[in-house]
């Protein structure tokens, strides 16, 4: 496939992902006309954004359409796909007078109820796992949120703009995370917690807070990260049935689970298990599933934490069995993204058992769900990785489609 023109490689994902031509040409808002010439190579696909277009509808990065030479002249340039918008959220999350009370007043500040949707939206993208289209969106989105709270640092106005910003720099930070910009995601992260104390909401404070030790933890600062989680968790822990409140409970649990995460990759199993039955307890008194504070908090998630701590401890045995325990109908009323980050971590825990089998039916659904992650995920191209190597003879076709779309050799 790698010398295969752009126009062919489109029809070839277009088949991949099962659309017809109408079908694809009406997500594009283009004609059928217009997409049969492209595929037939009639007509020149030359404009970046249309690609980038195109590669979203697919659900593939727009190296994967460009071929190995664009990308190879991406990698010798320094500039792959994605480092423009990644270098524009770097610059407005380090420029000193966007900061806090330090920013200047703009001349005609966004109106904050279209703020709010699209904030909003930018929730609902990132959870649907489209990172990729998110990230092009984000540096205006963050701009934006600056300039509201910019033009509106105090009272009631104040402490709303302070809200919807310190929502928009947890957004940046997962998905500056889920791209591999750890840094930067640190570093928005802690923007998150410090706007979110100017909101006065002590849980949309907690839960930057548990996003900084998922930063941290990205970074190998594992130790950092535990203390982080166990710091915040036991200041928010419901005192009482008054304190235990659906949104309370749910930072709480969230914070419980990722400190176990923490101390799973710190091999500490003791403090996993704790830190899990107590995730258990909050999410059992919680009732069900729930997205309070964008969380995803509940039972489902408890097991899926459970599965990944496993596979952090070398347990896949328990990883995968816990895995079996998840029904069906609780692991698809989940966010689209959980589920891709569970199913990876899973198909850790087969490929540590030998499973290649399993685990290559495991990605495959991931890339069902949501194909553009296993390319842009560094957990997703290690996972594609380690599989091919494990793969005896000639990996099969689908599998070696995934890992040409992960960038995976």
């Amino acid at each position: 496939m790698d010398e295969l023109p752009i126009g062919r490689r489109v029809a070839y994902w277009r088949r991949r992902r099962r659309m017809s031509q109408q079908v694809f040409a009406d997500r594009l808002g283009k004609s059928k006309s217009w997409v049969d010439k492209v595929e037939r190579g009639v007509r020149r696909l030359d404009r970046f954004s249309v690609i980038h277009q195109i590669a979203d509808v697919l659900g593939v990065e727009p190296a994967t359409l460009l071929g190995p030479a664009a990308a190879q002249r991406g990698a010798a340039s320094g500039r792959p796909v994605g480092a423009v918008e990644i270098e524009e959220l770097r610059a407005a999350l380090e420029r000193c007078d966007r900061i806090g009370l330090w920013s200047r007043p703009v001349s005609s500040p966004p109106d904050l109820g279209e703020l709010r949707k699209a904030v909003r939206h930018a929730w609902l993208t990132y959870q649907s796992a489209r990172g990729g289209v998110l990230a092009r969106s984000l540096p205006e989105l963050l701009h934006r949120s600056q300039a509201a709270a910019a033009a509106h640092p105090y009272g009631e106005e104040g402490e709303q703009t302070a809200h919807l910003l310190g929502q928009v720099y947890q957004i940046t930070s997962s998905v500056l995370r889920n791209l591999g910009e750890y840094e930067l995601a640190w570093l928005a992260a802690d923007r998150a917690v410090a706007v979110a104390v100017r909101s006065g909401d002590e849980l949309l404070a907690g839960a930057a807070s548990f996003r900084v030790g998922m930063a941290l933890l990205a970074l190998g600062r594992a130790r950092s990260a535990l203390e982080v989680h166990l710091t915040v968790a036991n200041r928010l822990a419901p005192a009482d049935s008054r304190q235990a409140t659906p949104q309370r409970l749910s930072v709480y649990g969230m914070l419980l689970l990722q400190g176990a995460m923490a101390a799973a990759r710190l091999g500490d199993e003791a403090t996993v298990r704790e830190l899990v039955s107590a995730a258990s307890e909050a999410a059992d008194r919680l009732g069900g599933d729930r997205n309070h504070y964008w969380s995803s908090f509940g039972p489902t998630n408890v097991l899926l934490h459970r599965a990944a701590a496993a596979v952090e401890l070398g347990d896949a045995k328990t990883a995968v069995a816990t895995h079996e325990r998840i029904r069906g109908h609780a692991l698809s009323g989940l966010v689209t993204e959980r589920r891709v980050h569970h199913l990876l971590d899973v198909a850790r825990g087969c490929t540590q058992l030998g499973d290649v089998a399993r685990a290559a039916a495991l990605l495959m659904e991931c890339d069902r769900l949501a194909p553009a992650e296993l390319s842009s995920r560094p957990l997703g191209r290690t996972v594609v990785g380690e599989v091919i190597r494990r793969t005896r003879g000639e990996p099969p076709p689908v599998l070696r489609d995934l890992a040409t779309a992960a960038g995976v050799a």
